[in-house]
Order: C-alpha cells, then structure tokens, then sequence
C-alpha cells in the first residue's frame, strides 16, 4: 500500500474487471524461467497460456535479450518509410523462405489488432487497383476475436467486446456460423457442411460484387479451439477464387508453432492470399505483429494507379523487434521446436480427455498441437449446462480465478460463450511439464466439482 491506495492504483490494466482490480490481492509477476514464472512474492506459477499465446520459446531466454541489446548499440529506430535496416529485411526474408505457397511480402506492424487492420486495408487496396470500387465488405465468423482497434473489432464477433463499441463500428462485415459441431461424415463432400455454405451464402447475401475478403483462424480461438473439419479450408479456397474475394487466414495465435508447423494453415492444406501473425513471432520478447502476403497482389497494387499500399505506422518494421524475431525464429529451426510440440501434442490431448474422464463437469476437452481448450458445464453424465448464476459466479473475476491462481497454474477461464478454460503451454514444455500441468488443472477442475456440489 501508499498511504491508503494500492501501488497499482495509477496503472490501468488491459481487459480486466475495477472490482477485481481494486482487491489487494493483486499478483505482480517479478520474473520467469523456462515455463515457470514467480510474483513479487516469491511464489512460482506455471505458465500454462504461454503468458497470452505468445511466450512460444518460455521465459528466460538471454539470447533473445542479448539480440535486443546488440540491435540497440547498433541502431535503436528508424522507420520504415522509405528506408529499411538489415534487421528488418532479414526478418522478411526468413518469414517469406518459412510461409505457405507463394506468399513472400511481409509487412510488419507492433500487434495483432495493428496486423489484422492492415490485412482489411491490403484487401481493399487490392480491389481498387483492379477498378473494383465497390468491393469492401468483409466476411468473419460468429464468436472470432480478430482484435480490438475498431476495424478488427468490426471483424470480431464477440458480442460483449463488439456491443459496447457498435455505434463506431463501420458496418461492412458479415458473421458466419463457425465450426462448433460441424462434423464431417463419411461419404459427406466438405462443399455440403452447413459452416461451409453459409460462407458462400453470405456472399452471395451481400453481392460478390461488394465482398473483399474472408477472414478466419485455421484453428479458431473464440469459443474454444475450433478445429475445423477435413477439406474446410480448401472450400474456402474454392468459394474465395470463384467470386474474386481474397482469402485471410488469422494466425496472430496459431502460427510461429502453436500447432507445430511455422503456420497454422500448413497444417490444413490452407492456400490462404494473406496470413496475419504477431505474439509467437518473437516469443512476445518485443512487440511485432505482420501480415503475409502474395506477391503478386502487392505487384497489382504497385503497378495500379493507387501505387502504394496506403497504410503505415511509426513503429513498423521496428529494428529491434526484427532483430529478436529473427533470432527468436532462428532458435525454433535449430532447437526443433516444432518437432517437440508435434512429438509431444497426444501426450497433451489425451491427458485432457483422461481428465474430461474423470470429471462429469467437463463437457469437452478440445484443440491440437498446443492449443486446447476444456468446456464446463454442470453434469455431464446428466447433460446439466451451468445455470446463469453459477455461470456468473464461476467467471469473470469470480471463483474459477480464484481456482485458478490456487493451484498455482496460470491457465485462461474464458467466458466467451461458455465457461471455459484455455491451456496453450509454451512450444519447449516437455513431458514433466505437461504431467505437471495436467496436475494442476486435476486441481482446478476437483475445486470446480467441489463447488457445483456445494453451490446444490
């Protein structure tokens, strides 16, 4: 305390409720190593969300200090109007060699809000160097988080997050259903999925005309780990080419090897004309976010009379942010990073199940590589949902944290259309620390039982 506040009372936290910042419990993360991280206290934690999505190599890395510290004796900014650095050039250089299909100009930014904006204003660029001017409206899935500035907040489709904003909202993006419960069945052709026909009804609902671009996650964070059904993507492709809409694949969380590849869309034979990106780039050492991008697009645009990509920001291409991505991807090539998630992802999944098992309130446990989430409900052997009390009551700064922070396993309860908790370990956890992590949300989820039974 200081005099009569808490020490936090001038800092203004990102998406966290005043009851639960005005406690005095407050925890002051102080340091980390590896997949653990210890508060002011001294009291150690595992770090089961990769910090948020974005710790990919763990804490603690010198070599990614150390390339932060050389790049600022060498040179601490210029930007990138006009001008390049090496350590910037390098940095695209390396996405452009690792990236899917043709996709080889990268255009770098400070987050993933800032990557998807430019992905938006790329395919709108795009359409006007073609005599294409009605081509604007966007199309994105029920229940997505696309970010929070206003042009991806409007393709984001979190109504709580979206609602309180809607009066600012440019009112050009179209949601679809997601892939929640859209199964493929033997002898059923992906074109016939209802998640895969309503994004080619939506177009056809807004004019072909008038749609610039679709956006989606490979694996869909926003309600869970939505692993999409076999041949999705490539229907995607098939829709997008057949009325001239760009395809976007959203990978702020799932590349960088959140599924074990360099992107999410290798893994599901996605041929995407744009992948955004951000957090795993440089293990989140230092803000950078980006989009993909074919090159042919940016030769139409350049070779238009628009001429530029009319898009820009001070801190773009930063020389000390591409400097430690490069050593950050550098680090995942020579370590095998990717080969430790893939070798070790069942190990995850079915420690999951095992416990979705054991525990009647789980109502599912799903995701890939290391990306999972678990769905609450009350009873699943009874297929009781939580009432709306106890859904209050366990989310939002409410008991589940408590839950949470108690077994000292820093994973994410998500209230984004369920209860839920999201389990995303840094890439270089082994299978200590996924038995231990496994322990911990054991821990988690016998508090949640414990509570159901005595909230009866």
């Amino acid at each position: 305390m200081q005099g009569d506040q808490p020490v936090h009372r001038h800092l203004l936290p990102h998406f966290t409720r005043g009851d639960a910042w005005r406690r005095d419990d407050l925890v002051v993360i102080d340091r980390g190593e590896g997949c653990y991280i210890w508060d002011a206290a001294g009291t150690g934690y595992l770090d089961g969300l990769s910090g948020l999505f974005c710790t990919n190599l763990g804490h603690g890395r010198s070599d990614l200090t150390a390339a932060a510290a050389k790049q600022m004796d060498r040179l601490a900014f210029f930007p990138n109007w006009s001008f390049a650095h090496p350590s910037s050039m390098e940095a695209a250089s390396f996405i452009a060699a690792v990236a899917p299909s043709d996709l080889d100009r990268v255009f770098f930014v400070n987050s993933g809000s800032e990557a998807i904006e430019s992905a938006l204003k790329f395919a709108r660029c795009y359409h006007l160097a073609n005599g294409e001017e009605s081509r604007h409206k966007v199309i994105a899935r029920r229940w997505a988080y696309h970010g929070t500035t206003l042009g991806a907040l409007a393709a984001t489709g979190v109504p709580n997050l979206r609602d309180p904003f809607g009066p600012m909202l440019p009112d050009c993006v179209h949601h679809v259903d997601n892939t929640l419960g859209c199964t493929r069945e033997p002898g059923v052709a992906a074109r016939e999925l209802r998640c895969v026909a309503a994004v080619e009804e939506a177009i056809l609902q807004e004019g072909p005309e008038t749609v610039a671009m679709v956006i989606a996650e490979p694996v869909q964070n926003g309600r869970g780990a939505l692993v999409p059904p076999e041949g999705y993507w490539q229907e995607l492709r098939r829709i997008c080419d057949q009325h001239g809409v760009l395809l976007c694949a959203d990978e702020v969380i799932n590349s960088f090897g959140r599924l074990g590849h360099w992107f999410g869309s290798e893994r599901f034979g996605a041929e995407p004309d744009m992948i955004t990106f951000a957090k795993g780039v440089t293990s989140a050492y230092q803000p950078l976010g980006g989009m993909v991008v074919r090159g042919t697009l940016v030769d139409r645009v350049w070779d238009s009379p628009v001429a530029m990509f009319v898009h820009g920001s001070t801190f773009g291409a930063h020389p000390v942010a591409t400097a430690v991505a490069v050593a950050n991807m550098a680090a995942m090539r020579d370590e095998d990073v990717f080969g430790n998630v893939l070798r070790n992802e069942a190990h995850l999944a079915e420690g999951l199940k095992d416990l979705m098992a054991s525990h009647a309130c789980v109502k599912d446990a799903r995701g890939t590589g290391y990306f999972h989430y678990v769905e609450l409900m009350r009873d699943r052997a009874g297929g009781v949902d939580l009432t709306e009390a106890e859904f209050a009551e366990l989310l939002a700064g409410g008991v589940l944290d408590r839950f949470v922070r108690e077994a000292r396993v820093l994973v994410r309860p998500d209230s984004r259309g369920a209860a839920m908790l999201a389990i995303a370990p840094p890439l270089v956890a082994d299978t200590a620390v996924i038995d231990d992590l496994l322990r911990r949300v054991d821990q988690v989820l016998d508090r949640v039982s414990g509570w159901l039974k005595s909230s009866n």
